[in-house]
């Protein structure tokens, strides 16, 4: 294997990465039996996509902008029954996670973005749909280019996002060696990508690392605050993981002190202090723009509310030491 290009299984999962991999979709797609695929995009993602990829689909479905249960409500019986590949964001690829999962589908998905949705199995179900499945995707399709194509400042606040999943894999429910690996690497790699203000292969890899290893591992405090807050304060995803990530760093370095080292570690800084983990990331978070969740149009008053709700999250019930009410309220609030 070499980081310019490899092919990587999985059990019944292909993660195809590198320069002009893009070019081999069809193939691919048909290589893992997608023949005749539902794609859901949108139209402004529809504009990148290879004639080959629209031509080869059964349906073209674009999905709407919104919360992803209506989302894929909205396209689910255009589906009929197809295999679905997605061809977008993460909230496209949740969208056809949601589909496959509600209708026993297979799912495969094209990234353009630096979401972590096309590495795991996390989604919601579309709605009206009872009872939850967990669906990942099949296949993904991994164009370094194309996964780092947003401009500044969006694409630091989903790196952010990729950087989120790096970290929080290490203290998760599931964490281990393996995951732990590849979360450093992606780790290193994403810092190391917006300090120089590089594009794509850095980024790249390593949000596929940060999202292949929270696939793993299981979701924890950040992602349960983050999740929480977006779905009920409406406020952008990637923006409210750039804004949080450092205050969730700070937060559990006493919990998860050597962990967080080695992140710091990875991101550059020396010694045995595992608040410096929030240390490097807080200025690469602030190359998002927003640095508070004010500005993301969070009022005070929301707190109580999203606390009330981040606790029941499976990210927060199923840790170790859960924070208290007034921890998590103590802790949106440094961030407003």
């Amino acid at each position: 294997m070499t980081t310019d290009g490899f092919r990587f299984r999985d059990g019944e999962r292909l993660i195809a990465f590198g320069e002009g991999v893009l070019d081999q979709a069809p193939e691919l797609i048909s290589a893992q039996g997608l023949d005749g695929y539902a794609l859901l995009t949108t139209e402004r993602a529809q504009r990148a996509a290879p004639a080959a990829l629209l031509e080869g689909a059964g349906v073209v479905l674009h999905v709407a902008p919104g919360p992803v249960p209506e989302c894929a409500a909205a396209v689910r019986d255009r589906v009929e029954g197809r295999p679905v590949v997605t061809f977008g964001g993460g909230r496209v690829v949740d969208a056809g996670k949601a589909v496959a999962a509600a209708d026993g589908l297979r799912t495969g998905a094209i990234p353009t973005t630096l979401a972590g949705s096309s590495f795991t199995p996390f989604h919601r179900m579309p709605a009206g749909v009872d009872g939850y499945g967990l669906v990942r995707p099949v296949l993904a399709v991994c164009e370094p280019g194309l996964m780092a194509s947003a401009p500044m400042p969006d694409l630091a606040a989903t790196a952010m996002n990729a950087l989120a999943h790096a970290s929080e894999s290490l203290y998760a429910p599931g964490a281990n060696p393996v995951s732990e690996g590849a979360a450093l690497r992606g780790a290193a790699l994403i810092a190391t990508g917006l300090a120089s203000d590089a594009r794509g292969h850095g980024l790249a890899l390593g949000a596929l690392l940060g999202g292949y290893a929270v696939g793993t591992t299981g979701l924890g405090l950040h992602h349960a605050l983050c999740q929480t807050i977006v779905r009920t304060a409406g406020t952008p995803h990637a923006q409210t993981n750039a804004v949080m990530l450092p205050h969730s760093l700070r937060f559990m370095a006493p919990r998860a002190s050597d962990e967080l080292c080695r992140l710091a570690r990875a991101l550059g800084r020396e010694g045995t202090d595992p608040t410096q983990s929030a240390d490097a990331v807080t200025p690469l978070a602030a190359r998002a723009g927003a640095t508070r969740l004010g500005e993301l149009g969070l009022a005070a008053e929301a707190i109580p509310a999203i606390v009330e709700a981040a606790l029941s999250h499976r990210g927060i019930a199923g840790m170790d030491a859960a924070p208290t009410r007034s921890e998590l309220t103590s802790l949106l609030g440094a961030a407003l």
